[in-house]
């Protein structure tokens, strides 16, 4: 079975319907800023802090390259989708699911963007954030499927679903 990527907005549910869906299917899961806060020791707003957005999204490019793995669901971190590398090695042996969340219900969701390590310029508001990554959320997609309203449950139904129907992806 090929990797699934879970791309989409931080507090979109990467984190959690990823863990949700590979104990579903009994296979591995990664969540890549887990990965780049092991290999950088810090966490992902000190990185950001610290050496700016740049580096950080270089560090995040560098962690989903180190990746070596299959039967895996991978959940990214929201901005992966700035570095076209990543993108790359993710659909080399992988389904790119995007979980779409409306604007609304994400600024509902992330309330701490200061605190938590989203790669967003000084003075970028949820919305900038949002309408700058659809497009490129939408063009890296092989799968979109839309996780709210609902549970993270509904949410996993929703994919595996999406993923049956698509000729991509044998389950």
């Amino acid at each position: 079975m090929r990797n699934i990527v879970l791309i989409g907005m931080p507090a979109s549910g990467k984190s959690t319907v990823g863990v949700l869906l590979a104990k579903t299917l009994g296979i591995g899961f990664c969540d890549t800023d887990l990965l780049i806060q092991q290999r950088e020791r810090r966490l992902l707003q000190q990185i950001i802090d610290e050496d700016g957005i740049e580096a950080f999204l270089d560090a995040e490019r560098d962690a989903v390259l180190s990746l070596d793995c299959s039967d895996t669901v991978i959940a990214t971190g929201g901005s992966v989708v700035f570095r076209e590398e990543a993108m790359r090695k993710l659909k080399e042996n992988g389904i790119i699911v995007f979980l779409d969340v409306p604007l609304d219900e994400v600024q509902k969701r992330l309330q701490n963007i200061k605190t938590r390590g989203v790669a967003a310029k000084k003075g970028e508001s949820i919305a900038d954030i949002y309408n700058e990554r659809l497009p490129l959320y939408s063009t890296y997609a092989d799968i979109t499927v839309c996780v709210h309203p609902g549970t993270p449950e509904d949410a996993v139904c929703e994919l595996l679903s999406a993923l049956q129907k698509t000729a991509t992806l044998a389950l």
